[in-house]
């Protein structure tokens, strides 16, 4: 692609290479402030119903003994919007006065009450003054006009309240409850979520209102880092003031999958410096999040001190879209092919058949065959422990240089230099060579790299800013014109399983998002002692957080998404149970989509990008879809998950699953 000025290509980063904090102005949302020089706050949201007042201020309470800094209470209503008072109240006899940010939709009227009794109120734009009917319409200019004239009468009551009362304000566009108006002339783009914040943003200049944070949040981590992005280059282009950035992805989900999608995307825009506040959306009782949040927030309190990365003039990367980098296909890594995961397990002698069901291969003794999962890695990285035995077809065994010069087998087996050896070496496997690089070797190793089409590079960096170490890395190559694939090689020090996920998503996940890289492969941490059953549990983590990642960056999907909301006050049915029990009987439909929304006020949007979606639309009542078309409504949930079944069987996309599911 065409390279443009640096200056024009980053407007949204203050540097590529060097760790440096978006500046922006600060909003205080009581004795909180939001932005400016101050440290980065955590956030999330109540799931108890908001007219249950003790059993809020109670949530609230392990909330913020969890580590929260703001508490976000839904309003769906003005008699909630009106209850936020009696738990404010009670919240500060208790001896708590985190500051309350009221979360709205479709509602002014309970906006504008709420502006009056909490410390920060959150619109949505697609839906404060808009009705989303999932129609196209045609708009002249001036038809255009008109509808944000009519959107101007109805908001500046609540800028007036919150003028007021110092009121806070977030604009918060959500990828999947874009306005039919702004769907009709943007499509369903980042360009149109940044532009539905920037009507309202130019409302509340004109009024001279300032104290505002922003959001463009998606369930889609691609299209978040993008949205992002271009709101900051459009905030810096249009002459707007730089306002504070609220960073969530939505319905990230439970558990590891939730942990890893909320990383790629959040951890991506830390790593550019953007964000002011985070908020990790999961599928778990609120006070899980703020841990979570702390994790990703606290690695780049020593990130300032990081080894110096050459700068770059030129950026041969658009950070506003997708584009895959045009990497040789060598074996079947690059080209065409999906990212691959190699599963380091060096680490352990004496590898047995049994030892690779941690990689998702199983050997079934009785049979005298290999079966494999959904996480069933593509290549084992043994180092200087060779594998005594056959390997089964769909999987691949990557030795050290001097291991493989002297096995019987150099056919099925598959060397990797160090850069040195790679140099001197007279013997290469006739197909596929790794090349073992630190992100600062690369510009030696070009010139070793021309015309050879049998290499697969293996990056890695002990950079403290390793992500854009090895993106760095990556412009050179790209520059160069080398288009040899390249596999990520990531290790931390730190085994604690939740920053393993958390930081292994970042950067690779950030990568990837760019389009950058043909696989991942986690390494064993070189610092702490463990047996051998340990190892293995890090290994099986390891393996499974690489089909996360490149599952949450979009880039493989390797097994069933669930697009599920974090529930809020208008869930309409225990969220938690529910998603476990989709889980259950649905997590053999590789690929497929599930979207399962608590409530029917935000979940048609926000499950935009789901195959199948699940949405409480009454007490005991759901509604199902097949994309954003209605397929049942009013379904009694005790056989909404059979309906849901049969949608998808009749569908196509069902297959049964296995008698014995491995894992």
């Amino acid at each position: 692609m065409e390279t443009k000025n640096l200056v024009d290509q980053i407007r949204y980063c203050n540097s590529l290479t060097s760790y440096s904090r978006r500046k922006t102005i600060p909003v205080k949302v009581g004795h909180v402030i939001i932005g400016g020089d101050n440290p980065i706050v955590i956030q999330s949201m109540t799931t108890v119903d908001t007219m249950d007042t003790p059993g809020s201020v109670e949530q609230c309470i392990r909330m913020i003994e969890s580590g929260c800094q703001l508490i976000r209470i839904t309003a769906p209503s003005i008699k909630e919007a009106e209850n936020l008072r009696a738990i404010k109240e009670e919240l500060a006899i208790r001896g708590y006065h985190t500051p309350l940010v009221a979360d709205i939709h479709f509602t002014p009227n309970a906006a504008e009450i709420a502006a009056g009794i909490v410390e920060k109120v959150r619109i949505n734009p697609g839906n404060y003054a808009d009705k989303k009917k999932f129609e196209v319409i045609e708009y002249t200019d001036e038809s255009y006009q008109e509808e944000l004239d009519r959107i101007r009468q109805r908001f500046l009551p609540l800028i007036n309240i919150c003028k007021q009362h110092g009121t806070a304000m977030r604009i918060g566009t959500n990828h999947g409850s874009l306005s039919d108006r702004i769907m009709s002339r943007y499509g369903d783009t980042p360009l149109g979520m940044v532009e539905s914040a920037l009507e309202f943003l130019r409302i509340c200049e004109e009024e001279e209102f300032f104290n505002i944070v922003i959001s463009m949040k998606s369930s889609n981590t691609q299209v978040m880092v993008q949205a992002y992005r271009l709101l900051v280059q459009k905030l810096d282009e249009g002459g707007f003031k730089p306002y504070p950035l609220h960073l969530g992805v939505t319905e990230a989900g439970d558990g590891e999958d939730g942990r890893v999608k909320s990383a790629v995307g959040i951890g991506t825009l830390l790593e550019d410096g953007l964000g002011d506040t985070v908020r990790v959306s999961l599928t778990e009782d609120p006070e899980f999040e703020a841990p979570v949040a702390a994790s990703l927030i606290e690695r780049y309190s020593d990130r300032v001190g990081h080894l110096p990365i050459a700068g770059l003039d030129t950026y041969p990367i658009s950070p506003y879209e997708y584009s895959k980098r045009n990497a040789l296909e060598v074996y079947n890594i690059g080209g065409s092919n999906v990212p691959r995961v190699i599963t380091d397990i060096s680490k352990i002698e004496g590898v047995t058949e049994k030892d690779l069901k941690n990689v998702g291969h199983f050997y079934l003794p009785e049979l005298d065959k290999w079966k494999m999962n959904d996480q069933g890695c593509d290549f084992v990285f043994t180092g200087s422990n060779p594998i005594p035995f056959m390997l089964p077809n769909g999987l691949k065994e990557i030795q050290e240089f001097a291991v493989w010069e002297r096995a019987l087998d150099k056919t099925n087996k598959f060397p990797a230099y160090n850069l040195n050896s790679f140099k001197t070496a007279h013997t290469f496997h006739m197909t596929l060579n790794f090349l073992l690089l630190e992100d600062v070797e690369v510009g030696m190793a070009i010139p070793l790299l021309t015309d050879r089409k049998d290499v697969v590079i293996i990056l890695r960096s002990d950079n403290t800013h390793n992500m854009p170490a090895l993106r760095r890395a990556m412009v050179s190559l790209i520059k160069r014109g080398v288009m040899t694939p390249v596999v990520f090689q990531v290790s931390y020090p730190d085994q604690d399983n939740d920053k393993t996920m958390l930081y292994a998503a970042t950067d690779v996940g950030g990568l990837l998002i760019d389009g950058q890289g043909d696989g991942v492969m986690i390494s064993m941490s070189k610092s702490k002692k463990q047996n051998r059953e340990e190892i293995f549990a890090q290994i099986k983590l390891h393996n499974s957080v690489s089909f996360g990642v490149l599952q949450a960056a979009r880039t493989r999907m390797s097994k069933t998404e669930y697009i599920s909301c974090p529930s809020c006050g208008r869930t309409l049915f225990d969220l938690q149970e529910t998603t476990a029990m989709i889980r259950k009987r649905t997590d053999h439909l590789k690929g497929v989509k599930i979207g399962i929304m608590g409530c029917i006020v935000n979940g048609p949007g926000e499950m935009a990008d789901a195959d199948y979606g699940y949405v409480g639309s009454g007490k005991g009542k759901i509604t199902l879809y097949k994309g954003k078309e209605v397929m049942k409504r009013s379904v009694s949930s005790d056989r909404a998950v059979d309906e849901l079944i049969n949608i998808i069987k009749k569908d196509g996309q069902w297959i049964e699953p296995e008698t014995e599911k491995l894992g």
